[in-house]
């Protein structure tokens, strides 16, 4: 499958540089996954589109500020970011500035110390002089907002409120988990005052997040690795919720990978088709879907407009087809909807 056909015109000025203020002001585009058929509202209207049978899904990572700034022993200045946790102390690293080689140290505010262990081209390996809780304080303290790379606001305390969902718990995403940025506590509340049941799973985005689609043929991608965690209670929930008929609703694209990777077959239904159960556990993850691999547990997403080219757009397409998303994006383009991280949603559900 060509990854030309999941191109799209989206003008820069639809790139969304900040969050909607209220969080849940922004526009939502509802569509139904098995007509295409689209209806244009806001995000506070969704109650208007789930009901009872909804089982909300939320991916409750939180961001920390992994972009970090050092210098060298000479003074050149370095930013480290940190990409994915190998150990107590060690994490590989994106290293920009001048030259570093295995052996160097990077030197940060706070006594912060980090010195190249692994050298593999763009990625290296860092190990620190602080571990653990003690290494997150620390960067808690001085490091910067992991922003994508198409946001060009300057870092702040309100855009690292903003960068963050509410119900945000875990620390460990170098990315946030967009779709959940437009929850405010008081529509979670009306959401389980209409009887509609929310439960959490933990996926832990990666740097990998943002990597482009280098192959011509998407089916040749290889998709990065992410941890996450679903507990036993949760999976429990959730087996009884589906076995009762109710639709799982993920939000996010990250929850729908969660979802999916801890999805194991349980038999086959009365009609031929497989049955699925969802296991608990914590695992690295790196399911990878696009067009042609069927969603197991997931039956409704609530996501952002992605990409053109990216895994994440082919994931969408997978659930509601590619035609129907492609001219979705194209209507919101019509109708100046805002793109990415800190833009509007999209609900892709069944609504008979």
């Amino acid at each position: 499958m060509k990854i030309d056909l999941f191109d799209y015109y989206l003008p820069k000025y639809l790139i969304a540089q900040e969050q909607v203020k209220p969080r849940d002001h922004s526009k939502l585009l509802v569509m139904d996954k098995i007509t295409g058929e689209l209806q244009d509202a806001h995000f506070y209207d969704i109650l208007n589109f789930l009901d009872s049978n909804d089982v909300l899904v939320l991916n409750e990572t939180k961001v920390f500020p992994s972009r970090l700034y050092g210098r060298k022993l000479t003074g050149a200045k370095v930013e480290v970011f940190l990409a994915k946790k190998i150990n107590a102390d060690s994490w590989e690293c994106l290293v920009g500035g001048r030259a570093l080689k295995i052996g160097d140290k990077i030197y940060f505010d706070k006594k912060l110390i980090g010195e190249i262990i692994s050298d593999q081209g763009k990625i290296k390996k860092v190990k620190f002089n602080f571990a653990g809780d003690d290494f997150l304080k620390i960067v808690e303290r001085i490091g910067h907002t992991p922003l994508p790379p198409y946001i060009k606001t300057e870092d702040s305390a309100h855009i690292k409120k903003d960068y963050q969902t509410v119900f945000a718990k875990t620390t460990g995403s170098v990315a946030a988990p967009t779709a959940g940025l437009h929850f405010t506590p008081a529509l979670l509340k009306k959401i389980e005052k209409a009887g509609i049941k929310i439960l959490q799973v933990t996926l832990h985005v990666g740097l990998g997040t943002f990597a482009p689609v280098e192959v011509e043929d998407i089916t040749q991608h290889k998709i990065h690795s992410e941890w996450a965690s679903i507990d036993k209670a949760t999976a429990q929930k959730l087996n009884q919720y589906k076995k009762a008929g109710k639709k799982i609703v993920a939000v996010g694209t990250t929850a729908a990978r969660s979802l999916e990777a801890f999805s194991a077959r349980a038999g086959s239904a009365s009609g031929g088709s497989d049955t699925y159960i969802l296991e608990s556990g914590e695992k690295w993850v790196n399911i990878y879907i696009y067009p042609g691999v069927k969603f197991k547990f997931v039956d409704s997403l609530i996501t952002n407009f992605h990409l053109p080219k990216s895994s994440l757009l082919f994931m969408v397409s997978a659930l509601a087809g590619r035609e129907n998303i492609l001219k979705a994006y194209q209507h919101a383009v019509k109708n100046s909807y805002r793109f990415f991280s800190f833009g509007d949603a999209m609900l892709i559900k069944d609504l008979k």
